[in-house]
């Protein structure tokens, strides 16, 4: 069983979404400074949200960001199977603690929603220290630090605390509360479609599942309704699919549920960890030289600072459910420090101190830089193929001899050997080493002259 619903849309940026506008004015007019404080407030509102991979946290937030996008809230119901897997029980909870002898809460849910074990099952008891034991987990590495810890497919309970938390523990009897329900109910998700030129799609997909994890979740849930948000109103060629979604069995529902989509989908991202302010990394797709791939890797080239480009591997983000073998979608993963790579991922740690609104908005304006190339990246053919056209007489050459400061005419010359159909402009920036903003704006004045037709 699938249902849907859309909320209402009120636009946090309505300023910016007047008019339709052209890609690159959108992406020439950024302000960083306003767009980084508009996302950093949108993961702070996020931020206290308990979500899981199901229930009423998870509609919450999804619900918070139709403020900002208009994507639809879709449920499947318990019990649906989905490939090898089956929708979950839905989890919901109220309230966690646990209380010392004297009536104290010395963990305490409201404190931090990281204290219960994501899908505990209810439990209401009184116990020793010496039985409570081992339902406790910490970092001795990090001993202030509150792990992050799930067990969505095995029903038992337990509660995260930090390893000083522990220590302060003494001997005697606990009071145990954990008020929670694990009952048939629904996996939601959110979907916005975005219809462009050509029914040919970009997928951006997001996992939404984890609570107060500000890097590993948030940034790329904010990032991801912005970036939509932004698109929203252009002309595009091709359309945009986002995915909010709870990890893994997520975007195993979303695939189980729309394979005759997915031969429409020619490109994709995941978004992670794009809050912190660490360099920019690319994990490219299971196809491994994709145009995504290589449209990522030049954009990144292109920004001037470093990056780092890892290869597939089956093991991550939702980009290995994209990338399994019987589905081979071309989606890669783009994120700042990986996760795992950062000291905080996974703990309480994870905050908003450590996503910096500057590092959101560079995340925005690359991924808005991305777009831009892929939607003019263009195979072309040259109608005067035999020998050079005189672009002289078609006012496209220099009258006297000498240098082209401007570089344009060189690109026109690669531009018109390489249109056989066969090259890309991205193919053709990466052989001749001149700029892909320089090659279109070539291909765009041959094409004028009737020189150039495309593909």
């Amino acid at each position: 069983m699938i249902s849907s619903h859309f909320g209402h849309w009120t636009l946090a940026w309505a300023s910016v979404l007047n008019t339709p506008r052209h890609l690159a004015e959108v992406i020439e007019t950024l302000d960083i400074e306003w767009e980084g404080a508009a996302l950093y407030n949108m993961v702070r509102d996020l931020y206290p949200i308990c979500r899981s991979i199901t229930g009423d946290g998870l509609r919450q937030s999804l619900r918070l960001l139709q403020r900002h996008a208009p994507l639809s809230l879709r449920e499947v119901a318990s019990g649906t199977q989905v490939f090898d897997w089956t929708v979950p029980k839905e989890w919901n909870i109220r309230d966690a603690w646990i209380k010392n002898a004297k009536g104290e809460k010395v963990v305490d849910l409201n404190r931090s929603n990281l204290h219960v074990v994501n899908y505990s099952v209810p439990v209401r008891s009184t116990m020793s220290l010496a039985e409570l034991r081992p339902h406790l987990f910490t970092l001795p590495e990090q001993p202030d630090w509150i792990p992050y810890r799930t067990s969505y497919y095995k029903e038992t309970w337990g509660f995260c605390l930090s390893h000083r938390q522990l220590e302060g523990l003494r001997d005697g009897t606990y009071e145990v509360c954990i008020d929670a329900t694990l009952a048939s109910g629904y996996l939601t998700y959110g979907e916005l479609k975005i219809q462009g030129a050509t029914d040919a799609e970009m997928l951006i997909s997001a996992h939404s599942c984890h609570p107060s994890l500000c890097n590993d979740n948030l940034s790329g849930m904010a990032v991801a309704a912005r970036l939509a948000q932004c698109l929203a109103r252009l002309p595009l060629r091709y359309s945009y699919r986002f995915l909010w979604i709870p990890g893994t069995i997520g975007a195993i529902v979303w695939l189980a549920l729309n394979e005759g989509l997915l031969a429409k989908t020619k490109h994709g991202l995941v978004l992670s960890c794009i809050g912190d302010p660490g360099r920019f990394t690319y994990k490219r797709s299971r196809r491994g030289k994709a145009e995504i791939d290589q449209v990522v890797e030049h954009v990144l080239k292109e920004s001037g600072s470093g990056f780092d480009i890892l290869d597939f591997t089956p093991s991550g983000y939702d980009e290995r459910q994209y990338g399994s073998p019987g589905i081979n979608l071309p989606v890669g993963c783009f994120m700042r420090t990986p996760n795992g790579k950062y000291p905080q991922y996974h703990t309480s740690a994870d905050d908003l101190a450590l996503v910096k609104p500057s590092a959101l908005a560079g995340s925005l304006h690359q991924l808005l830089k991305v777009v831009e190339v892929l939607e003019a990246n263009r195979c072309f053919v040259n109608l005067n193929p035999k020998c050079e056209p005189q672009l002289g007489r078609r006012g496209l050459y220099r009258a006297m001899g000498g240098t082209d400061n401007s570089g344009l005419e060189e690109a026109m010359l690669w531009v018109l050997n390489f249109s056989d159909s066969a090259h890309s402009l991205l193919d053709i920036a990466a052989r001749s080493h001149l700029s892909f903003g320089l090659l279109k704006q070539a291909a765009d004045l041959l094409v004028g002259s009737g020189l150039l037709a495309r593909a």
